[in-house]
């Protein structure tokens, strides 16, 4: 289909008082219209959007107090927590205290949610927002990435230390073993036939393909040179993997420990040579690489939505890469959308929605799904993709900031932070976008 006509309703606030007014990139079909302040102190990594609950999950990290300093007021001590919002409104619904970790998920066929928390892991009850229970790990295990396989009600939970995968039972939560990978972990995703895939974050690196029923690592595909892969999405129909790896060949050799580095000038780089962020697209069949795309930035996330055949990654400097699966074996940059005016996009997750498209916090990504709109057009089914930023400063990072910090700095974006809910300090974008296609 050709796109015809963009239509975007909203505003993008811009962030004048510490000059970073910036506006997104026009050059393809998405724009980011609006931003908004809502979360607490403490910071995350992973967020979560729960599309059959209809809610926005978001865990924070304990805060030390700290005294008031020229720039800065007192900040308080706070305790590890999880928020949860309203997945359409982004206003606040509740919170668990006591229960943190690096990110959450949701098994909705159990009511269950869980945490990679630490140093156990959390159980929550979806309706009452009341802590069930916490799951032991194994010795040397530190939860990470979390994720649950909606097929068979497992929640997969991955350490960097351990290079493991720990399986949980979302009935009961129950351990149902661990899974050596030979690898570090970051992103998980499975094709709900019986297949988990684990994006390993080697140098080169490449991805785990498991066997659910049996536990076991089954092939590991390689990537080649590429590595430091921390995000993987999944075209399960096509049976296609998209790896967002941020480095090219080995990993440099660290320096001993209280030794000076080697002697001689610094290697210059090559101005010839490959961008090291790069889209690796292979078959999930047999890991032959299909095409290697670039990145605008390093990834630390990615997703890929059906309904447009369209691979996202979110990236650390503030932009997010749309790729476009034109057939099973072609594939082409999109679009590279500035999401952010400075480090930020971290975590991607996609959300559907019965609404027109709102997205929620972080970077914007927006999925339109494609439902009739008269004669000769149609309009997007509501879909989105949700990026969490780590916005940085001089002085601080903007994802353990108080209201009075954001009084202090930023006193007009305080309208937009009360408008969604009396939260600050983790950045969320809204925003509504209409497609017509011919």
């Amino acid at each position: 289909m050709k796109r015809t006509t963009l239509f975007a309703a909203g505003v993008v606030a811009l962030l004048t008082s510490l000059g970073l007014a910036f506006q997104a990139q026009s050059d393809g079909p998405y724009k980011v219209l609006k931003t908004a302040k809502v979360g607490g102190e403490g910071g995350t990594d992973y967020i979560f959007a729960d599309p059959v609950g209809r809610r926005l999950y978001i865990t924070r990290g304990a805060t030390q107090a700290q005294p008031a300093t020229d720039t800065r007021p007192e900040v308080p001590a706070f305790e590890k927590r999880l928020t949860i919002f309203d997945l359409d409104t982004l206003a606040p619904v509740g919170t668990i205290p006591g229960v943190g970790g690096n990110g959450a998920t949701v098994c909705p066929n159990t009511g269950h949610g869980f945490t990679s928390d630490h140093p156990d892991l959390s159980m929550f009850d979806v309706k009452t927002m009341k802590l069930i229970k916490t799951i032991a790990v194994p010795a040397g295990f530190r939860a990470d990435g979390i994720y649950c396989d909606t097929s068979d009600d497992r929640v997969y939970v991955g350490s960097h230390p351990t290079k493991s995968l720990m399986v949980v039972d979302a009935k009961d939560g129950a351990v149902l073993g661990n899974i050596d990978l030979g690898g570090t972990p970051e992103q998980t995703i499975a094709d709900g036939k019986g297949t988990v895939y684990q994006v390993l974050q080697e140098r080169p690196g490449g991805v785990a393909v498991i066997d659910a029923k049996t536990m076991k690592v089954k092939a590991t595909f390689p990537f080649g040179e590429n590595g430091g892969c921390n995000g993987l999405a999944l075209d399960v129909k096509n049976q296609i993997l998209f790896a967002a790896c941020s480095a090219i060949g080995p990993a440099p050799p660290r320096g001993t420990p209280g030794q000076a580095p080697p002697a001689g000038p610094p290697s210059t780089p090559d101005p010839n040579a490959k961008p090291p962020q790069t889209f690796v697209v292979l078959s999930a069949r047999d890991g032959s690489v299909l095409a290697r795309l670039p990145l605008a930035g390093g990834s630390d996330g990615a997703v890929f939505n059906p309904a447009t055949m369209e691979a996202f990654s979110t990236q650390g400097n503030g932009t997010m890469t749309i790729i476009k699966e034109k057939s099973p074996t072609k594939f082409e940059v999109e679009q590279n959308l500035k999401t952010w005016p400075s480090n930020g996009a971290r975590r991607t997750n996609r959300r559907s929605s019965r609404r027109v498209d709102r997205t929620g916090v972080g970077g914007l990504g927006l999925s339109p799904r494609v439902e009739s709109c008269g004669s000769g057009t149609s309009r997007p089914k509501p879909s989105s993709i949700l990026t969490r930023f780590d916005e940085s400063s001089d002085h601080f990072r903007f994802n353990e900031i108080t209201v009075e910090v954001l009084q202090l700095l930023q006193p007009e974006v305080i309208a937009i932070k009360v408008f969604v809910g009396q939260f600050v300090g983790v950045t969320a974008q809204v925003a509504d976008v209409l497609h017509l296609h011919e």
